[in-house]
């Protein structure tokens, strides 16, 4: 099946919509020649040298997974060979939410963003592109162990608790990288995007369970390292895709710490090389530590401190009672006491599922304004309504037609004729409907008879909190609208001019047109873009190939002027020459 975005396969098959609607088409044509040499480059030069200093896997990976040196990727090829390793890939405009982004990782749907970076940015870059994603992200989820830990960490990390100052940072973050790869963005503007985010970084306030999952997937999945200490291997993302970094990574300066639950207390700063690094032993211990962090969220600990969270992100989230009863809403209010809830409150639309399915008669039509409900034991009763059989409920008459006055501990009473019950599939009541029905918390209204009727909710604990719905298909998700997309270039006559050089030498080197004059694409990058380097070092590489010794030196002689003019490029030119001429490149 093929749509305007992309072409499904039995993986993509299993996403949910809210899923889709970030899926972007790649537009493979809109890449220019200078886009796929910018990617021949970094990857002839991360290949050489990563083959020396990143695991195993990476290496293995490039050919399982299908990434080739001399091409950027199409998602169709990649999705074909992809999918023999139980993955798929898919393209979206440049950052999309955290929990999104998790949530494509527990389908083991990989997320690439399709726009490449600039040349001017093509050492490190802080925006998402396909470098990054697809030479990074790709090749290492061939192996097995590490594949599974980014499916887990995918399925644990959607489920974290947002705050609202998460989101504001998402969109800095996301602005940041938008205009820092856009063609002519005035300096200040980018000063002005760096200091907005540093601000927002220092006023955070305690950090959310996804700010430290964040912390944790920044050190791990983006610039991880793994092995010992003294001889550590490269397998995070950031570092295999970024030329720079790969290197600076491995310098003595850059501080390796054991990897440990500590590194999600350590933040990260995307706008500058990382000060000190994490190394794992192996891939199964990123999946211990990960079970350690999830130990600690709402999602395994519920509670009091659960819902609390929830009421704090002013997000969709849900909860689920010790009956497996889920409350699903934007949780606005809990009542509490000794340290436990006894009422809950959500406000707008809210659905009641069990196991994540949604309950008949409770979605969100039911519960458009919201849901209340108390929690916890009665009031001088030992044994919890849920842990009632058939005579106990019969003897405390919390029966079918009888008015009754139930009082909770906390204080919170629900006073009503019982209409039904609703069961789990292990019998017990996960839900009492009344009619006739107030509910009140020491003297405050919470319901009233004239409200309709009261559907209460049957659990003595809360045991997990999370973000978003039980049930996907209870609310509408297909809502998020980007802010700004990725700004693409309007090219002038110049900009033309230079692509269709680029485009006659890759055109040369691989054979489709060998008639072009190499020496007057020289004179014209010379007299018209002499600030040009990168097409230089392909000028060179075809001089080499055909032993012509004299062109090889009159375009050294002039890269050296290219040098002189831009000396942030010289290591760049050095390297791409010592590659061609077989030396090692210096690190």
């Amino acid at each position: 099946m093929k749509d305007a975005a992309y072409e499904s396969n039995p993986i993509l098959d299993k996403l949910p919509e809210h899923l889709k609607q970030f899926i972007k088409p790649q537009h493979y044509e809109t890449y220019s020649a200078i886009d796929q040499a910018v990617w021949r480059y970094v990857m002839r030069k991360n290949v050489d040298y990563l083959s020396k200093v990143a695991h195993q896997s990476y290496v293995d990976g490039l050919e399982k997974t299908g990434i080739s040196i001399e091409h950027i990727p199409n998602m169709y090829g990649m999705n074909r060979i992809l999918k023999e390793i139980g993955w798929a890939a898919v393209t979206v405009d440049g950052f999309i939410p955290p929990s999104a982004f998790m949530e494509f990782q527990a389908y083991n749907v990989l997320v690439i963003a399709s726009d490449i970076r600039q040349l001017e940015n093509i050492e490190y870059t802080p925006a998402p592109d396909i470098i990054h994603e697809g030479a990074g992200h790709a090749p290492i989820i061939a192996n097995p162990e590490y594949a599974e830990y980014l499916r887990r960490f995918g399925e644990i990390g959607s489920k974290a608790i947002s705050s609202g100052k998460d989101y504001e940072l998402y969109e800095a973050v996301r602005h940041l990288s938008i205009i820092k790869e856009a063609h002519g963005t005035p300096e200040a503007e980018i000063e002005e995007a760096e200091k907005h985010i540093e601000y927002l970084q220092e006023n955070m306030g305690p950090p959310s369970e996804m700010a430290l999952i964040r912390n944790l997937h920044w050190w791990t999945v983006e610039y991880g390292l793994i092995g010992t200490l003294e001889h550590p291997k490269i397998y995070g993302a950031g570092l295999l895709s970024s030329i720079g970094e790969s290197k600076w990574c491995m310098q003595d300066e850059v501080v390796k710490l054991p990897y440990t639950i500590e590194a999600t207390q350590q933040a990260f700063d995307i706008t500058k090389p990382q000060p000190q690094l994490f190394v794992t032993t192996d891939f199964a211990h990123l999946s211990q530590v990960l079970e350690d962090f999830a130990n600690t969220m709402a999602l395994r600990t519920g509670g009091l401190s659960g819902i609390q969270k929830l009421i704090d992100s002013r997000a969709l989230g849900s909860i689920e009672l010790s009956t497996g009863l889920q409350i699903s809403g934007q949780f606005n209010s809990v009542i509490e006491h000794d340290g436990k809830p006894v009422y809950i409150r959500t406000i707008g639309p809210t659905a009641l599922s069990y196991r994540e399915k949604e309950l008949v008669g409770h979605s969100t039509q039911h519960h458009p304004e919201g849901f209340g409900s108390p929690i916890g034991k009665l009031k001088g009763i030992n044994l919890a309504i849920e842990d009632m059989g058939p005579r106990d409920l019969k003897a405390y008459k919390i029966y079918e037609g009888e008015e009754i006055a139930l009082e909770f501990e906390g204080g919170v009473k629900v006073e009503g004729t019982i209409v039904t019950g609703t069961r789990n599939l292990q019998g017990k009541i996960i839900l009492i409907t009344f009619k006739d029905c107030k509910v009140t918390h020491d003297g405050t209204i919470l319901f009233l008879p004239e409200w309709g009727l009261y559907h209460m909710a049957v659990g003595q604990d809360v045991v997990s909190a999370f973000n978003g719905p039980a049930d996907l298909n209870s609310f509408d998700l297909i809502t998020h609208e980007l802010s700004e997309t990725t700004i693409k270039p309007d090219k002038n006559p110049k900009r033309l001019q230079l692509e269709s050089f680029y485009q006659q030498v890759r055109d040369f080197r691989e054979g489709t047109n060998t008639t072009i004059s190499r020496n007057k694409v020289f004179q014209e990058l010379k007299q018209h873009h002499p600030e040009d380097w990168l097409l230089l070092v392909e000028l060179y590489e075809l001089a080499k190939m055909s032993n012509n010794q004299g062109f090889q030196q009159e375009i050294k002689q002039h890269l050296e002027t290219v040098k002189q003019l831009n000396p942030k490029v010289g290591h760049l030119i050095d390297d791409g020459l010592a590659q061609i001429d077989g030396e090692a490149i210096k690190i």
